[in-house]
């Protein structure tokens, strides 16, 4: 999928994660029912060992790719001082095929299973070129923090 600056979607309006624990860079797209997002290895990063994104790094990438699906009805824009806390509920299946590198590019492709209020259920893949990484299906658990 190639990067063009004007169809990616930043995703700090999606998702409450921050340094050193966001792990998406871009959303390429988004719906109500799906996204697909991309992240590049770097050497700093905290689940980086051996020179290789471990395979928490993999779920917690993938789970934040997720969590967009439900994260985009909470944020409204760049400005918006909303602020959410979201759990991994459950993680019915995890497969995990490789561990991608340093310097590697990575894009997930997530898809919404069921949704019930701030629960929902998402299949999610990830792949570095058409080498399939993870295949998982999460659910997860958002919700809104009143100040």
């Amino acid at each position: 999928m190639e990067l063009k600056e004007e169809n990616i979607i930043n995703i700090h309006h999606f998702l409450p994660h921050r340094e050193p624990m966001l792990m998406a860079d871009y959303i390429l797209e988004l719906t109500p029912e799906k996204v697909i997002t991309s992240f590049e290895i770097t050497s700093d990063n905290i689940f980086v060992h051996n020179n290789h994104f471990v395979e928490a790094g993999l779920i917690e990438h993938s789970a934040q790719t997720c969590s967009s699906i439900l994260g985009q009805s909470f944020f409204k824009g760049s400005d918006d001082g909303t602020k959410v806390i979201g759990f991994i509920t459950n993680i019915k299946k995890i497969e995990i095929f490789a561990l991608p590198k340093i310097g590697d590019k990575i894009i997930s492709k997530a898809s919404l299973i069921s949704q019930y209020e701030n629960i929902c259920q998402i299949f999610c893949e990830t792949f570095l070129d058409d080498e399939l990484l993870i295949r998982t299906e999460i659910s997860l658990f958002i919700q809104e923090l009143k100040s």
